[in-house]
C-alpha cells in the first residue's frame, strides 16, 4: 500500500500546530510532516509537541540540516523521541538550503562529505555503538548514547542531486524528495539510490523507503495558487509538478508518483493554503480511500 501524509507548513504560526496535529490523528491520517525551515520553527521541538498531543499518527521532520547540528545532539534527540514515542517519529537529515547555512556561518566546502560522515555516525550511535571518529567535519571521541533506541531506527536522507541520491542509497535507510520532483525524477532517483545501495553492498538490507512531497492545491482557486507557487520557485515551466483539483485528481497524481517508485507520498499544501484543517480532512477522508 502506498503511504499517504500531509505537511504542516512552517508559514503557519507554531500555535496552529496543536489543532492540526490532533485533527490529523483523529481523522486517521498516517503521517504528518513538519519542516525545520530557517528561520521559522524548530524541527525537534515541534515534533516532540506533536507526538505528545497525538496518540497514533507518525510525525516526520523533513528535514534537519546537518550543518546546523552536531551529530551527537541529533542522535540524542532522535533516540529520546523514539524512546518516548516508539515507532512514531520519522527524522530526515540533509544538506539544508546553502544560502541559509551561509547566513548562520555553517556552510561547508563539501556538503556531500559532511552528510556522509553525519549519516554514518548517526546510524552507528542509534544502533547503540560507541564511536570514535576523526572525519573532515564530524569528530567524536569515545561517544555512546546512554539511552539508545530499543528498536532499530531508520535514518532518512533528504537528497536531490545525483551524488546525494547515490549517497542516500549507500548510507541512509530511506530518501526524502522535494515537491520539485516529477514522476520521471522519482524514477531517476530510485535508479541512483539503487546504484548507491549496490556500491555499498546493501542490496540485501531492508527495503529503502522513498518519500516524495507533492505540492497540492484544492478549491476553486487551487490552480491559480499552485501556478503562483511554482512560478515563485522558478518551476513554472517544469512539466508534471504539483496537482490542483478534487480528490480523484489528486489521487491520480499520487498514483503516478507511486508507480514511479515512491513508497509514501506526502501532500504539501501551498504556502498560502487558506484552510489547513480542511486540507488535512481532504487528505485523510477523501484522497486516502482512492489511493490503493
Amino acid at each position: 500500500m502506498t503511504g499517504l501524509g500531509a505537511v504542516f507548513r512552517p508559514q503557519l504560526a507554531p500555535e496552529r500546530l496543536r489543532p492540526v496535529a490532533r485533527l490529523a490523528d483523529s481523522a486517521g491520517l498516517e503521517e504528518l510532516w513538519l519542516w525545520e525551515d530557517c528561520f521559522r520553527e524548530g524541527g525537534i521541538s515541534t515534533a516532540a509537541a506533536a507526538l505528545a498531543w497525538t496518540e497514533r499518527i507518525r510525525i516526520g521532520v523533513g528535514l534537519l540540516p546537518v550543518p546546523l547540528r552536531n551529530v551527537a545532539v541529533t542522535a540524542m534527540e532522535a533516540a529520546t523521541l523514539h524512546r518516548m514515542f516508539p515507532g512514531r517519529p520519522i527524522l530526515a537529515v540533509g544538506h539544508g538550503v546553502q544560502d541559509w547555512m551561509g547566513s548562520v556561518g555553517a556552510r561547508v566546502e563539501s556538503p556531500v562529505t559532511l552528510l556522509r560522515e553525519h549519516l554514518e555516525v548517526l546510524r552507528a550511535l542509534l544502533r547503540g555503538e560507541r564511536v570514535t571518529v576523526e572525519g573532515r567535519y564530524v569528530k567524536l571521541d569515545d561517544i555512546a548514547l546512554d539511552w539508545p533506541p530499543t528498536e532499530p531506527v531508520p535514518v532518512i536522507a533528504g537528497a536531490t542531486g545525483p551524488r546525494s541520491l547515490r549517497l542516500a542509497g549507500a548510507a541512509a535507510d530511506g530518501t526524502l524528495l522535494t515537491a520539485s520532483t516529477p514522476p520521471d525524477g522519482v524514477r531517476r532517483a530510485r535508479q541512483l539510490i539503487d546504484e548507491g545501495r549496490e556500491s555499498a553492498g546493501r542490496t540485501r538490507d531492508a527495503a529503502h523507503q522513498l518519500v516524495v512531497y507533492l505540492l497540492t492545491a484544492t478549491g476553486a482557486d487551487g490552480p491559480a495558487r499552485l501556478r503562483a507557487e511554482l512560478e515563485a520557485e522558478g518551476l513554472g515551466s517544469v512539466p508534471g509538478l504539483g496537482v490542483a483539483g478534487d480528490a480523484r485528481t489528486v489521487a491520480r497524481a499520487v498514483r503516478r508518483l507511486a508507480d514511479a517508485g515512491a513508497d509514501t507520498v506526502v501532500l504539501q499544501p501551498t504556502g498560502d493554503e487558506p484552510d489547513p484543517e480542511g486540507f488535512i480532512r481532504f487528505t485523510a477522508e477523501e484522497v486516502r480511500p482512492l489511493v490503493p
